[in-house]
């Protein structure tokens, strides 16, 4: 099996920054997307940014030109720097990982992470 474990979250202050990190563990062949979703209350789960393993990135427009996703194939961790932090990005982010293969010949598999919340006061 694979487990997400999402650190980094936590309470800061408007314009302030934060560092997500996520740590997949477990018997992975490949991870072919691995990213960051955010879940506000009372709102649907939402894209914030996801990276492929050749390195594409697609950001969602609220994380353009404030967050910075990047990943490390070979420690299969992906981390999210944000930075100039509104309260509007209040939720708890989910790390992910897609088209995730524990073997050659194994199925493509998603996994998510257990959540980290993010508070940012005005």
């Amino acid at each position: 099996q694979v487990e997400l474990v999402e650190s980094g979250g936590g309470l800061v202050q408007a314009g302030g920054s934060l560092r997500l990190s996520c740590a997949a563990s477990g018997s992975i062949f490949r991870i072919n997307a691995m990213g960051w979703y955010r879940q506000a209350p009372g709102k649907q789960r939402e894209l914030v940014a996801t990276i492929a393993f050749g390195g594409v990135i697609t950001y969602a427009d609220s994380a353009k030109g404030r967050f910075t996703i990047s990943r490390d194939n070979a420690k299969n961790t992906v981390d999210l720097q944000m930075n100039s932090l509104k309260p509007d990005d209040t939720a708890v982010y989910y790390c992910n990982a897609d088209g995730v293969r524990l073997g050659f010949w194994d199925p493509l598999r998603e996994y998510w992470g257990q959540g980290t919340q993010v508070i940012v006061s005005s």
